[in-house]
């Protein structure tokens, strides 16, 4: 992991000082297995954690504060933003956890080695489910135990906004601002299953 240039922070004006850092996570041990992770809640191997001192050391390095902290419910992007502010020494800064920063929903590909999925369903098929926005992999099962009904952190959320493989894409104006979002696909097949899960809804 190299240390990225960054235009020194404390060289540029006041007025200038607006600037957001993406932080990706450190490796994961599934990342080291070579598991579809998704929404796992797989944990930093020894290397991730490293790899996110050496992001924190590189960041105050080249001047970076921050005043505000933002991350998934994942404890690998949890811990890396611990260990990055740590070496930081903002510890103290606030930090919003929100479920809608977790990466992408793998579906029943959760935990199952990106090789061996490879060999059974081919390299084309797995490069679509990897890389593509709108392409949406094999569906997990609600009787699953890795179904997100079965995980507290989300026990408010309803059924309709649990991730079902449909993608949900936000539009931003020129200000980051969402101006509309809307679910990616064919709309009548989507009214008809939004209508579904709501009458279920109902009846609990």
């Amino acid at each position: 992991m190299g240390c990225i240039h960054f235009k020194k922070m404390k060289d540029k004006p006041k007025s200038d000082l607006r600037q957001v850092v993406l932080l990706r996570h450190g490796e994961s041990l599934w990342n080291r297995g070579n598991l579809f992770t998704g929404w796992t809640d797989v944990d930093l191997s020894d290397r991730g954690r490293e790899e996110g001192r050496e992001a924190g050391r590189c960041l105050k390095e080249h001047g970076v504060v921050f005043d505000v902290a933002f991350t998934s419910v994942l404890k690998r992007a949890i811990r890396t933003l611990w260990i990055v502010l740590d070496e930081m020494d903002l510890m103290w800064i606030p930090v919003h956890r929100d479920w809608r920063l977790n990466e992408r929903h793998y579906g029943a590909l959760q935990g199952l080695n990106k090789a061996g999925t490879a060999e059974k369903f081919g390299e084309p098929q797995v490069k679509l489910w990897r890389r593509s926005y709108d392409i949406r992999p094999p569906v997990l099962e609600a009787k699953d135990l890795r179904h997100l009904r079965h995980d507290a952190r989300y026990r408010d959320l309803s059924r309709k906004e649990i991730p079902a493989g449909i993608p949900l894409v936000y539009e931003l104006d020129e200000d980051l601002k969402p101006i509309r979002h809307y679910f990616l696909g064919d709309a009548e097949r989507f009214q008809k299953a939004f209508f579904f899960v709501k009458g279920d809804n109902n009846k609990v």
